[in-house]
């Protein structure tokens, strides 16, 4: 029973995870950008890794994709890709943790899912930390009647990393425990047909 709750536990986690990184990979806010006129915010501008939305202050709002035309930086081609990639890690990463009933192979298939969630998390986390602090370095430059502020998805692409790494941590321990715990038992036979089992 205990066992079945790890279990449950590093599915919720994984699950919560990948929502997380999909949330962040597909909504516009990771840099938001306000505009100020007279001291009242005109318009903000919510980028993302795939387009931008201008919300005014009228009511009115805009999203639109980023121009294909233009190569994108590297700093974004490379976000795009990690955070693609994963959501594909964590979602085969939790397949296997559901799908696979044979109890001889689930110990090695709960290691590979719970390395496959550590690397998910790596690779949700790194590219949020790295926008976030080109961000940031773009907010302390002193501009007037623009302020830039970190997004929703940074943080929610933060909580979702971390939920990732709980969760494959866990499942590379109970697969531990699982290996651990199925040891088989040896027989001695002596002459006179006793036996001792360990």
């Amino acid at each position: 029973m205990e066992r079945k709750r790890i279990k449950i536990a590093c599915v919720g986690l994984g699950i919560l995870g990948l929502i997380a990184a999909i949330i962040t990979c597909a909504l516009p806010s990771w840099k938001v950008t306000s505009f100020t006129g007279h001291y009242i915010v005109m318009a903000w501008v919510h980028e993302g890794l795939w387009m931008e939305c201008v919300y005014q202050s009228t009511g009115r709002y805009q999203c639109k994709t980023y121009d294909s035309r233009l190569p994108p930086s590297t700093d974004l081609q490379a976000a795009r890709a990690m955070t693609v990639v994963c959501c594909i890690v964590s979602a085969i990463s939790l397949l296997l943790v559901t799908c696979i009933k044979n109890e001889d192979t689930k110990p090695k298939i709960f290691l590979a899912a719970g390395v496959g969630m550590l690397i998910a998390g790596l690779l949700l986390i790194i590219p949020v930390s790295w926008m976030a602090n080109i961000i940031i370095s773009d907010s302390n430059k002193p501009l007037e009647s623009i302020h830039i502020h970190l997004g929703p998805c940074i943080f929610v692409g933060w909580a979702g990393g971390v939920l990732l790494l709980l969760g494959g941590g866990l499942l590379c321990c109970f697969s531990r425990l699982r290996s651990g715990g199925t040891g088989g038992t040896a027989v001695y036979h002596g002459n006179s047909a006793s036996a001792l089992a360990i």
